[in-house]
């Protein structure tokens, strides 16, 4: 017999996974170059190579032991230490290793943070639509995700207004994901500022501190003139936690981080008790070999221009057919409107030409879908035809 808390979990099922498991059965029905999978965040792009030789030469020269075996909990001291360098270069803060915690991918450190902040009924806020796992992480610590509906006249930024109403004494934190997944908006430091200030003033309200969970697997990925600013410089209770399967190409190897700020309220005991829950939710530690190698290839630039110019092309190509499509600041998501109002029937109707696409509803954001154009460029101009065909079904 399964859990009960587990039944709901097998009653609504990723809709991503879902259409990436239909994706790979059509691929081999049809063949993968007549599939047009837009489905998962899956990057085309290979890891640069600087990975793959830091990888072999760790493994051909380091000491085995080392190098497969335990460290602290919050990983190796010389990799923190190099993620806090790369951090205070680039955004002038003054990290030592002490603040930066090695995890199982951002998903890890989510659930790290939760769980070290959470008590049963705790609240955490984010913003519709959203990465529908957040629910997930929240619930795994009893917790309870309260969603700010969406704001799509003024194109998906955060609603504050909705926010501070819903803020009560159960609030712990306020989920952000810049640049956004499922939209592609960036947020500005306009918006974010504002948000820092709601939170100081609740925050003050209701007698205790309101953390802000900076999630940032695509804090790299980012286009034209859209800056992503560091929430921590603009807000001191921010706690970060951050992916390289997006911006390196590793999203299988699962190594990322969290960073605990010394401005934030108790971080001394924050990052003590965290690095404890990163041990007991089960990772023990992140995977020593995938440390190593970070730690060398920590300035490594990911191939921003590729997920552009995927990016613009589908952008363009799908608004000149019709559809109505925001334009992607960030990340590599298209949020296009459903031209029915159930965008799952217009999903259903899309695969007929072998075009896979998320319903907004499993992000929060009925009546549009997502499509993911970490592709291939071919891939992306073979589609376009296929969308033509289906574009005619509409307008």
């Amino acid at each position: 017999m399964i859990a009960d808390k587990m039944r709901p979990f097998l009653e609504r099922n990723s809709a991503i996974r879902q259409m990436f498991e239909e994706g790979l059965r059509l691929a081999q029905e049809y063949g993968a170059e007549n599939v047009f999978d837009f489905s998962i965040g899956n990057p085309n792009v290979p890891a640069p190579d600087s990975v793959k030789e830091a990888m072999i030469d760790i493994l051909n020269n380091e000491n085995p032991v080392k190098v497969h075996g335990y460290m602290s909990n919050a990983g190796f001291p010389s990799t923190r230490k190099a993620i806090a360098d790369n951090l205070n270069r680039r955004f002038g803060t003054s990290y030592t290793e002490k603040n930066i915690i090695m995890t199982v991918g951002a998903a890890s450190a989510m659930n790290i943070l939760l769980k070290t902040m959470l008590n049963p009924g705790d609240e955490v806020i984010c913003f519709a639509p959203y990465f529908f796992e957040y629910g997930s992480y929240v619930g795994n610590y009893d917790g309870v995700l309260t969603v700010i509906s969406a704001n799509p006249e003024e194109g998906f930024i955060p609603k504050l207004s909705e926010l501070e109403e819903k803020i009560n004494k159960k609030t712990k934190a306020v989920i952000i994901n810049n640049p956004n997944n499922p939209t592609g908006v960036v947020y500005s430091e306009e918006v974010l500022e504002k948000l820092a200030k709601v939170l100081e003033r609740k925050g003050k309200e209701i007698g205790h501190p309101i953390y802000i969970i900076s999630d940032e697997p695509y804090r790299e990925l980012v286009y034209g003139d859209a800056v992503v600013p560091f929430i921590p410089k603009l807000y001191k209770n921010t706690l970060v936690g951050y992916s390289y399967s997006k911006s390196l190409s590793l999203p299988g190897e699962r190594i990322g981080y969290v960073v605990i700020p010394d401005e934030s309220d108790n971080a001394d005991e924050f990052i003590a008790a965290a690095t404890i829950a990163n041990r007991i939710s089960g990772s023990v530690n992140a995977p020593s070999l995938m440390q190593l190698a970070i730690e060398r290839c920590v300035d490594e630039k990911c191939n921003v221009e590729y997920y552009e110019r995927n990016g613009k092309r589908l952008y363009e190509a799908l608004s000149d057919m019709g559809f109505s499509c925001l334009e992607p600041q960030g990340a590599f998501y298209l949020w296009m409107k459903s031209p029915v109002d159930d965008e799952r029937e217009f999903v259903n109707a899309a695969k007929k030409y072998n075009i896979l696409m998320v319903p907004g509803s499993s992000f929060a954001g009925p009546g549009h879908v997502r499509l993911s154009y970490c592709v291939s460029y071919e891939q992306i101009e073979r589609s376009i035809p296929k969308f033509a065909e289906l574009a005619k079904e509409y307008f």
